[in-house]
């Protein structure tokens, strides 16, 4: 079977994990968090952000042993039975393409909400995006390495331009009021550790990554580490332009936060992102599918011939 090539260094893996944490998540979720942790809803980040490190530090040892792209496989193979690893493994990978066809829906309904001209369906454009995606991963890791690397800088420029936007904000509201109490907080943070989800697909790139055993797991915990800073400074800015009682009503939180501040071209502006946004962790997503699958058949005694 052929081998990969190793064009990844420790920036293009850091900001794949980067892209995949800041991708959909953020971008959608803040709103329903806000509903549930009022102006709290930082702290909800904050919660989910030690659960994922302490998450991310078990991806970082196993990588640091086994520097195989077929990730959860190969670590469950190698501690506890081929046959367990084997199943875990395809359990990850329908994981994973259950999450891209999610995402892909959200991307289209961004899609068809920014052009309502083009009305084919919004299963029809999900399901061109998936095929156009898939095609971009078939392609090349390095191609596809750099598109994300265009998409994070997007998605995250967002995500900032909503920072510099509630910086003359800060102070305008009580950040400890949480109108469901503590408990709130806690089920909200439960609610958004979906936006720190992918940092795990960095694993599936090991083969593709020079010294993996070093890299990787660095690339693990800073992904991890920048994305938790982001988001604790958009939550924070977000209540501060905008209520938590209407982000928790929004179908697109941010972009309306942008509108309260600076009118409907920033509404577009950051609708467009969002697309950029969830187009990127669709590409990661598959990326690390296809390779995991990769890794799997690669490996496994009965498939690898």
């Amino acid at each position: 079977m052929s081998k990969l090539k190793r064009d990844l260094g420790l920036f293009e893996t850091t900001l794949m994990g980067v892209g995949i944490i800041l991708g959909a998540g953020i971008y959608v979720l803040i709103g329903a968090a806000a509903g549930i942790a009022g102006n709290s809803v930082w702290l909800s980040f904050v919660i989910a952000s030690i659960v994922a490190i302490f998450t991310g530090l078990s991806y970082a040892e196993f990588s640091s042993r086994f520097s195989d792209d077929s990730g959860e496989y190969e670590y469950v193979k190698k501690t506890i039975s081929e046959r367990l690893g084997f199943i875990v493994g395809w359990m990850m990978v329908f994981t994973l393409l259950i999450s891209a066809a999610a995402v892909a829906l959200g991307f289209a309904g961004y899609f068809a909400r920014l052009f309502p001209s083009f009305n084919v369906g919004v299963v029809i454009i999900a399901a061109t995006t998936i095929i156009i995606f898939s095609l971009i991963s078939y392609w090349g890791i390095k191609q596809a390495a750099w598109l994300n690397v265009l998409f994070t800088f997007l998605e995250t420029f967002g995500l900032l331009f909503i920072i510099y936007l509630g910086l003359n904000k800060i102070g305008s509201v009580d950040y400890l009021d949480m109108p469901l109490g503590f408990e709130g907080v806690l089920s909200a943070s439960a609610l958004v550790f979906f936006a720190f989800i992918g940092f795990e697909t960095i694993v599936k790139l090991s083969e593709e990554t020079r010294t993996p055993k070093k890299t990787v797991p660095r690339a693990i915990l800073l992904s991890i580490l920048i994305s938790t800073v982001i988001y604790i400074l958009v939550a924070i800015s977000a209540v501060s332009i905008l209520s938590w009682d209407k982000l928790a009503v929004s179908t697109a939180p941010l972009a309306d936060v942008a509108a309260v501040a600076l009118g409907s071209y920033a509404f577009l502006a950051l609708s467009i992102i969002a697309l950029f946004s969830t187009g990127n962790t669709i590409l990661i997503i598959l990326i690390g599918a296809s390779r995991q699958i990769y890794g799997i058949c690669k490996n496994y005694p009965k498939l690898k011939n």
